[in-house]
């Protein structure tokens, strides 16, 4: 491994190219990434690197939104069947019938979509970011593709707006229940509760902090607590524990991890550094669309 690591350190050189990676990553990936993040914090690290290389470690919308914001540079998936399922789970025909119906209405989309999705909407939002976007827009009605749990999640926080909720869900996410909840914290009654808005209601509702990725690692950080039950994908676990190395975390749910995130290895970043391979294409059409609502969202959570 460390002589694949002292390889990848020479190409990115040679290849002036940077390493982004997603918190539900495998370890050995982080270990070797320029920027870990959430989709937010790695849009915007997207957008702001000098590299004309960017390898995405992730899933593909991550690597489509790279792509869109930053046209110029080269956008290399290690692996190019990492998928998120949620990320299909809205129809434009569906978003179509929505704007008929109402006449105030915003179609505000989760970043953990397709381009296609992107294309049909006005605002995209991260679970960090969705409640200040939502508040913040003029209109009354609002349809939130293609999470439901996040939406229903903003819904609760901004109750003067009609919001529309779309039947998409993260699979990682809703195989937590509170039972399963429940059953942990018996076993650990000092742990706090941190849970991602992408989860059900009825885990929500046992949680004492809801937040995004990034934003249960920073509670975890900050709190003086010693033990923590995380409602999240447990690739989260790599930061949480460097960043808390005397804490404890346990990990809610029986799926607690994304096999798509997983397909990223060490060994595929290497190849695709090497071969320039899995380059990410969008064409102009979709990518000027699909940009509208990212800078928006860019703008608007500034």
């Amino acid at each position: 491994m460390n002589e694949l690591v002292k390889e990848i350190e020479q190409l990115k050189k040679e290849k002036n190219a940077v390493i982004l990676a997603h918190y539900y990553v495998n370890d050995e990936v982080q270990e070797i990434a320029d920027y870990i993040g959430d989709s937010y914090y790695l849009a915007k690290v997207a957008r702001e690197v000098d590299a004309k290389t960017i390898v995405f470690c992730g899933v593909s919308f991550m690597g489509e939104s790279a792509k869109i914001l930053n046209p110029n540079k080269t956008v290399l998936m290690p692996d190019m069947s990492a998928d998120c399922p949620m990320a299909h789970m809205a129809q434009v025909e569906k978003i179509e019938e929505m704007r008929g119906k109402y006449d105030d209405l915003a179609v505000v989309c989760y970043i953990n979509s397709t381009a296609e999705l992107k294309c049909h909407s006005d605002v995209c939002v991260t679970s960090s970011n969705a409640v200040k976007i939502v508040k913040s827009l003029p209109n009354k009605n609002i349809f939130f593709i293609p999470d439901e749990n996040l939406g229903r999640h903003v819904a609760k926080q901004i109750p003067e707006k009609n919001i529309i909720l779309n039947k998409g869900f993260c699979h990682v996410h809703v195989s937590m229940t509170a039972d399963n909840l429940k059953a942990i914290k018996e076993k650990y009654p000092k742990a706090l509760v941190l849970a991602h808005p992408e989860c059900k209601q009825e885990v929500l509702d046992l949680a004492d902090y809801i937040g995004s990725t990034s934003g249960i690692i920073n509670y975890a950080t900050e709190s003086d607590n010693e033990e923590f039950i995380i409602c999240t994908e447990s690739g989260v676990g790599y930061e949480l524990r460097t960043k808390n190395p005397n804490k404890k975390f346990y990990f809610a749910g029986t799926k607690h991890f994304c096999p798509n995130m997983k397909l990223n290895t060490v060994e595929k970043v290497c190849h695709v550094l090497k071969t320039g391979e899995n380059e990410v294409h969008v064409s102009d059409e979709t990518r000027l669309k699909s940009l509208v609502p990212l800078d928006k969202m860019l703008e608007m959570a500034k």
